[in-house]
């Protein structure tokens, strides 16, 4: 089976998610030779060489100066230039909202199967088959994509292992990203007002439930995760009552996070919230009900008041790090 493996960037760095579907795109391929990955952008011939040891040897780039910024056509043209040099049984990347956005116009291109945000996935055949959440986590799904020339696929971030395959090398083959007919332009990008790293990404993440009791309230955390360079999440619950936005939500519902540290406040651990990030290095739960479900896979627990613990953690951590 041939892979190519769509390498996502942003402002110059290679998304650490990318390492995940380079793993998973060497199980499928099973010879280097049938694995091929492509990144976007400007300075992309630069970043190839970043790539070597993670299993593709041909990096497809296309670099130019009009690629600054994420525009859909462009970027649909440059995996178009990859696919026809490669013509690979499976194209792959990662169910981010970029990937969101990219694969499905790629797939109607191709008038393709099409299976995205999977949580395993297997060759069968020329194709793939997987599972998926579906209705908010209350259902898994088994997919596959059946009689098809080609197969677009995204796989859920921070679920696969990224291993690197070895020592190889990551070759530079230019491909054109060609403009689109400018119908669609990006003028700007605007990014969150935080200047932490977004959950997906965060190595130390700090997270709230409906125990927080309003949006105010997070404000305790928000100052723990300025001491500690950590990212503010947040459970379902509360972002349903409206205590935090969505992005900030981790769960099977939200984003599924791999940090080296975790810490729960107030949340009970539910299923989708723990399927979100029970694979955290460390996870330390903080809950008044010393029988919740997150004490069941917590690495230490503390049964008290998140409105008493937190600001005692904070000042600790204040004066370990001064």
């Amino acid at each position: 089976m041939k892979v190519l493996v769509f390498i996502e960037q942003r402002d110059g760095k290679i998304k650490s998610s990318a390492h995940e579907a380079l793993t998973v795109g060497t199980k499928l391929a099973g010879s280097p030779d049938n694995l091929a990955a492509v990144l976007i952008g400007s300075g992309a011939a630069a970043l190839a060489p970043q790539l070597a040891g993670w299993g593709a040897n041909i990096i497809f780039t296309a670099d130019s100066a009009d690629l600054a910024l994420y525009n859909i056509q462009s970027y649909a043209n440059g995996v178009d230039a990859a696919i026809k040099a490669f013509t690979p049984d499976v194209v792959l990347g990662v169910a981010s909202p970029m990937g969101r956005d990219l694969f499905p116009r790629l797939a109607a291109r191709f008038d393709a199967s099409i299976l995205t945000d999977l949580t395993s996935i297997e060759a069968s055949g020329s194709g793939i088959t997987g599972t998926k959440p579906m209705y908010s986590g209350k259902c898994i799904a088994d997919v596959a994509s059946a009689g098809a020339k080609i197969t677009f696929a995204t796989v859920r971030q921070n679920v696969f292992p990224a291993n690197k395959a070895g020592s190889g090398t990551a070759t530079s083959t230019p491909v054109t990203a060609a403009a689109g007919d400018g119908k669609i332009r990006t003028i700007e990008i605007r990014k969150g007002k935080s200047a932490k790293p977004d959950l997906t990404e965060a190595s130390v993440i700090i997270s709230g439930g409906r125990a927080m009791g309003n949006s105010d309230n997070f404000k305790i955390l928000t100052e723990c995760a300025d001491v500690i360079g950590a990212t503010v999440g947040a459970s379902r619950a509360a972002v349903d009552s409206g205590y935090a936005s969505h992005d900030m939500q981790v769960g099977q519902t939200g984003k599924t996070v791999n940090p080296n540290l975790y810490i729960a406040c107030g949340i009970s651990g539910s299923i989708q919230h723990m399927a979100g990030m029970r694979t955290s290095k460390v996870i330390v739960a903080v809950n008044t009900d010393k029988d919740a479900p997150i004490f069941g896979i917590a690495s230490y627990g503390i049964v008290g008041d998140l409105f008493q613990v937190v600001p005692l953690l904070t000042a600790r951590f204040k004066a370990l790090l001064k």
